[in-house]
This record gives C-alpha cells, structure tokens and sequence, in this order.
C-alpha cells in the first residue's frame, strides 16, 4: 500500500499550488456596501471608496457654462426627469474630473452616487447594472481619461450602453466622461483624403463608425486653456483659504511656474498653492525653531 509522502519538499510544492489556483480563481463576492457615496468598479467588484474629494462646485472658476450646463443636467436625472448622457473634452487640468467629483459632494444628500469604471472594464456595465438595479439613488457610472486604440473594439461595449440597452426607461444611471479626445477614437489624415489609394470601398463609413461613439453622448462640453487672469484667480483663491494672500512675489512666482509646466489651468494653479503653502509653513517653522 502506498504511503502519503509528506515531507517538507511536498508540502511546499502544494502551497505553490494551492497559491496559484488562489490567483487564478475569481475573487469572492463580496457584499456591496451601498451605505457608501462612491464606488471603483475593482476586480469584478464594487469597491467602497473611502476618502472622497472635499473639492466644491464653486472652488472650480472659469468654468461657469460648463459648471452650470452638468449641473442642470444632473439635477434633471435627480428629479427623474430626461438628461444626457455626458462627454467633457479638452485640455487637461482644466477641471473635467474635479466637476464630477465636486457633482458628487453637492448632491450626495439627494441621493446622488458614483461609479468609477476604467475603460477596459466597460464590458462589464450589464453586471454593473444588475447590482444597482432597484437601488433607489441614482448613478452616474464615471469613466476618466477615456479614449480607445485605433484596434480597440472594447468602445462597443459603451456604445450599446450609450444606446439605451442597459439603461432601458429606467433612468437608474447615466455615463459621465472625460477625455481629451473630442471622438475618443484616434482619427488620421488619410481616412478624409477619398481621391487617395484607400484600400476600403467605403471609407467614409469607417469615420463615420469613429464619430458615431461620441455622438451617443448627449451633452459635449469642451473645456479650453484658461487665460493668465483665470489661472491668478484660481491661485488666490487658493492661497485665501489658507490665510494667505497673492503678494506680488507670489504672483511671479505662479506666473513662473506655470510657464514651467508648460500649461495655465486649475491643475497647475493646485499644484503651485499647494506648493506655496507649503513653503510658507516651512519658513514659519524654521524662522520660530532660530528664534
């Protein structure tokens, strides 16, 4: 009769692979914490996030039409009345994920949620569906930063939900997006030139298959490169509620750092208070620690 070997090499060797069939097994469900305001669509999975933003609808300046064109749309879909689906194109830093987030902590006590989802989950919004369905909040399923690859064919997943599939007349969610690409699908200069040697018999269609994903959003809002003015505005303002105020030295210095990074925005107008703060509290520390 043969024995069980169960010496120490045996062992390990059936940890390593009860490790492996660990990693290769899906996760365990676990219960959706619906006592949470926003989610990570994470691991087949929606996970509680724990910290949200404290940014506010009006710590966001120069953006008042954009502002005020979400905002309408949202308290719309709040109301249970029509609203769009939402793509938010543009430069970067310039506020399109902070109006979202700012969304979420203003209308959070009506009943508003978020659901962050990465676009290469996007083929997983019918499970996402299903977990919140007779859920009483209402959601906005966000993806940040979306664009697809020329070979990407995972944007069909979005379009069927931008149709209306998913969604059916419930009005349960919408799809609020950001990307710096006006038609999320990279476009080239030989698809507009008909007369060419273009090896497709109907090339306009497939242009017009790129176009079409972003025509399923209902409402577009570009957002642009601010102006000096905006970007100084946005730095005091900052600066003022840490109690301090834009000096002429500070102003410079702002102006200079902006010219570093390249780019006027909110993105870099955060970046410089938060830099300016905190040099000022350095110095305070080390001119009390001379004293």
């Amino acid at each position: 009769m043969a024995t069980l070997d169960l010496s120490p090499d045996f062992l390990d060797a059936l940890q390593h692979l009860v490790q492996q069939a660990r990693h290769a097994l899906p996760a365990v469900p676990q219960p959706v914490d619906f006592s949470a305001q926003a989610w990570i669509w994470e691991n087949k999975q929606l996970v509680a996030v724990q910290q949200l933003s404290t940014i506010q609808l009006d710590d966001l300046i120069g953006i008042d039409r954009q502002k005020h064109q979400v905002e309408q749309n949202t308290l719309q879909f709040l109301h249970g009345f029509s609203a769009n689906h939402v793509l938010l194109t543009g430069a970067r830093g310039t506020g399109k994920s902070s109006l979202v987030r700012a969304l979420l902590n203003r209308y959070a006590a009506e009943g508003l949620r978020v659901i962050e989802v990465n676009r290469d989950d996007l083929v997983d919004l019918p499970r996402i569906a299903q977990l919140i369905r007779n859920r009483p909040e209402k959601f906005i399923i966000y993806c940040d930063d979306l664009s697809f690859g020329a070979e990407d064919q995972s944007y069909r997943a979005l379009k069927s939900s931008l149709d209306g599939s998913l969604q059916s007349e419930t009005g349960q969610f919408l799809i609020y997006a950001t990307s710096n690409r006006r038609h999320l699908l990279p476009e080239f200069m030989h698809e507009n030139d008909h007369a060419a040697g273009v090896r497709e018999i109907h090339p306009q269609e497939a242009v017009e298959e790129k176009v079409s994903l972003s025509d399923r959003f209902g409402l577009w809002l570009s957002f642009y490169a601010m102006d000096q003015q905006t970007y100084l505005d946005i730095v005091a303002d900052g600066l003022g509620k840490a109690d301090l105020s834009l000096t002429e030295l500070a102003r410079a210095e702002a102006i200079r750092w902006a010219g570093n990074r390249g780019q006027r925005s909110g993105r870099s107008a955060a970046q410089f208070v938060r830099h300016w703060v905190g040099l000022q509290q350095l110095q305070d520390k080390m001119n009390t620690r001379s004293k």
